[in-house]
């Protein structure tokens, strides 16, 4: 299997823990950085400057111009590294979640579907990166949209998972059923939400959202690595893996 050739030469304990959190960090400095470089502008007020944490969204660091017309670079770079950083690290990290949820078969499926899901999840992160919405619309939107159906569908599986498990404890599985829930709302949100072209409070309303789900996102992926510390992780004990008490 795929997963059992990458885990053979590789540490797992540093893909299913430490490379998250280290590229959660990195995430929160660059997109940090990319605020602090974003020349300025929103959707519906091209005079200010610089990043507006509840006016901007995230693709508006990774676009070629910003919203008042000056060149975005270095905020484009920057957000661009960022996703990169996280699609890579999101795939390595789905990819050994099944065989450590291998000893019960049903589980071991069950992750594996949602793994498919959080793969494409995570090439949607890239393409988000790569796909300036300025120059490139639609395939960016078709990118960012995808990111949050796929881990819906991961988020779902994977709660299910976690909740039969024998090796987290349950309020591991509680965290992932609210990862769930807050991704079908904001994806309520996509679907029927308020357009940011309607006024001032539906882009704050959009924005917020969004600002929200991505911290939700990234707090539920470091939560489930403190839980994973409690797991034998040794490449030979995968299928004995159990809680330390």
């Amino acid at each position: 299997m795929i997963e059992r050739l990458i885990l053979s030469n590789s540490d797992t304990k540093r893909i299913v823990i430490t490379v998250p959190r280290i590229v959660a960090i990195l995430f929160v400095i660059f997109q940090g950085l990319g605020m602090l470089s974003y020349p300025g502008g929103t959707i519906n007020d091209q005079s200010t400057s610089g990043y507006s944490f509840t006016s901007n969204f995230f693709s508006d660091m990774g676009a070629y111009k910003a919203r008042n017309g000056e060149p975005n670079y270095l905020s484009m770079i920057f957000f661009s590294i960022s996703l990169m950083f996280v699609g890579v690290s999101f795939t390595l990290y789905y990819l050994a979640l099944p065989i450590i949820f291998g000893k019960n078969r049903i589980n071991y499926y069950l992750s594996w579907v949602g793994t498919i899901f959080a793969f494409f999840g995570s090439i949607c992160l890239i393409g988000t990166g790569l796909t300036p919405t300025d120059l490139v619309f639609d395939i960016h939107v078709f990118f960012a949209n995808n990111i949050f159906h796929s881990f819906l569908i991961t988020s779902f599986f994977y709660s299910i998972v976690i909740f039969n498990s024998k090796i987290f404890k349950k309020r591991y599985a509680i965290g992932y059923a609210i990862f769930f829930i807050s991704i079908l709302l904001y994806v309520g949100v996509l679907q029927y939400g308020p357009s940011v072209n309607s006024g001032q409070s539906e882009l704050v309303f959009q924005v917020v959202s969004q600002k929200l789900i991505v911290i939700v996102f990234f707090f539920t992926v470091v939560h489930q690595t403190f839980g994973l510390e409690n797991v034998n992780l040794e490449k030979n004990n995968y299928q004995k893996a159990d809680l330390k008490q």
